[in-house]
């Protein structure tokens, strides 16, 4: 198996190291130089200097003048003087007379051991460290390299369509999380209607306040008007009786001075030359007659007096329907008030009530983008054991729990929440509401201008 040539024994600088770039693109030899070979299968004090090349599990070597050749032509002779097997081989320093730097190859299947020998310390080092790197390929080890290969591709395999898997349900729940951005954009920007509904609801409330006092003040004027009709009309009342009564007497005056006036026409003859004004019937005449004016200027003023009674009934009438008119719209803007009041407080409720469910919603979102973040860490790392797999099974878990729980709660794809229509409901009916009330308080101011009107003309007549 093997062969040797003997040749002259000058020991000299020998083992040189290629240049590893050329090296590995054209011999692709990992080492090459020239050391000291003594015979083998046989007990012998000489050595040769032979060029020997360790390529991959082999050390093959040659003359030393193939040393010349090999560096010129870059490629190594294939007739070497011999050829070594490395596989399995037991590499280790030996001590040999003469030549400290010795190196012993041996195999259960070699006859007696291969002993070769380097210049120096160096060089028997880097020889030991390649041989007994090159003796670790064995037939055995390649098989058992090719199933371990074998192995870990299935393994690589098996870990990549789990990545896959990891990684459609990540982009899954992905898509789940970037749905939950758009219903947590959709609340706030509810949040925000619902803050300028609240607002709203304010202004309707400061208004239907404002509209409130004011036909209270407007109430408490009528009041004082009817009460100063009241007391005009007991004043046209005692006028009337008190021109009734002189009626009466001047009536019963008429009556006598008209009795007097024919008890003298019958007593007293007729007079021959007096004048009319010295008559006494002339005098009953005029008194008479001063007696007719006064009482038909008397019936005159008590006709203007109940003419005034009259109106004043009229007006304390519609006073009294403007008051009624005024208490019942008080009261209605009371109810109204009342109810706008608590559909606040109610929407108020709902709005903390909508605020605290985003807030419990933005804390499941941060804990889902951390367990997503911790998922992708997972899926990204090369290293796998159990307690990682566990852990992100965990982690899928709970996020398939938190997206569940967040379609069982979310209603904003569906329609508007129920919060949001009745607050646009409740500001329109109040709108409503409010221009109805200014409606008839313009009407019935109007009229009440109208009777005042009236009234401060009759006043001036």
């Amino acid at each position: 198996m093997f062969a040797s040539k003997s040749s002259s024994v000058s020991p000299s600088p020998s083992m040189e190291q290629a240049d590893s770039d050329a090296l590995d693109i054209s011999t692709k030899v990992q080492l090459y130089g020239v050391l000291w070979k003594r015979p083998f299968g046989r007990q012998s004090a000489k050595w040769s200097r032979r060029f020997f090349i360790i390529k991959e599990s082999f050390l093959l070597y040659y003359a030393e003048s193939e040393k010349k050749s090999f560096e010129s032509n870059k490629y190594f002779n294939i007739h070497p003087k011999g050829v070594i097997p490395l596989g399995g081989c037991i590499v280790e320093p030996k001590e040999e007379p003469n030549m400290p730097y010795a190196i012993k190859i041996s195999h259960e299947d070699f006859h007696g051991n291969i002993v070769l020998a380097a210049e120096s310390e160096f060089e028997q080092a880097q020889w030991l460290e390649m041989l007994q790197e090159s003796g670790k390929v064995t037939w055995k080890n390649a098989q058992l390299g090719e199933a371990m290969i074998e192995s870990l591709e299935a393994q690589g395999l098996q870990l990549a369509k789990e990545k896959q898997e990891y990684l459609d349900k990540l982009m899954e729940e992905t898509e789940e999380l970037c749905l939950q951005r758009e219903q947590k954009e959709e609340l706030e920007r509810l949040n925000q209607v619902l803050e300028a509904e609240k607002h709203r609801f304010e202004e309707v409330v400061r208004e239907l306040r404002l509209e409130q006092e004011q036909i209270r003040r407007e109430l408490e004027l009528t009041a004082r008007s009817l009460k100063g009709v009241e007391e005009e009309k007991k004043e046209l009342r005692s006028l009337t009786q008190s021109l009734q009564k002189t009626l009466e007497e001047l009536s019963l005056e008429k009556q006598q001075m008209l009795e007097m006036l024919e008890e003298n026409e019958s007593q007293l003859p007729p007079p021959t030359s007096p004048s009319k004004e010295q008559s006494p019937i002339w005098g009953l005449h005029c008194s008479l007659q001063q007696i007719e004016e006064k009482m038909q200027q008397l019936l005159e003023e008590k006709l203007l007096a109940e003419k005034r009674m009259k109106e004043n009934e009229e007006r304390s009438r519609a006073l009294e329907e403007e008051r009624e008119f005024y208490s019942s719209q008080s009261q209605a803007l009371q109810n109204s008030l009342s109810e706008l009041t608590a559909e606040k407080q109610q929407t108020e409720r709902d709005l903390k009530a909508e605020v605290k469910v985003r807030m419990d919603l933005e804390k499941k979102l941060r804990e889902a983008e951390e367990a997503l973040q911790s998922l992708e860490q997972g899926l990204n790392s090369l290293d796998c054991n159990k307690e990682k797999e566990e852990k992100m099974k965990a982690d899928v878990s709970n996020l398939r729990k938190f997206f569940e729980e967040c379609i069982r709660n979310a209603e904003l794809e569906a329609k508007m929440p129920v919060i949001m229509k009745n607050s646009v409901y409740i500001h329109k009916a109040a709108t409503r509401r409010i221009k109805s009330c200014r409606f008839h308080r313009r009407r019935a101011s109007t009229s009440w201008n109208d009777c005042r009107y009236r009234a401060a003309s009759y006043s001036i007549s």
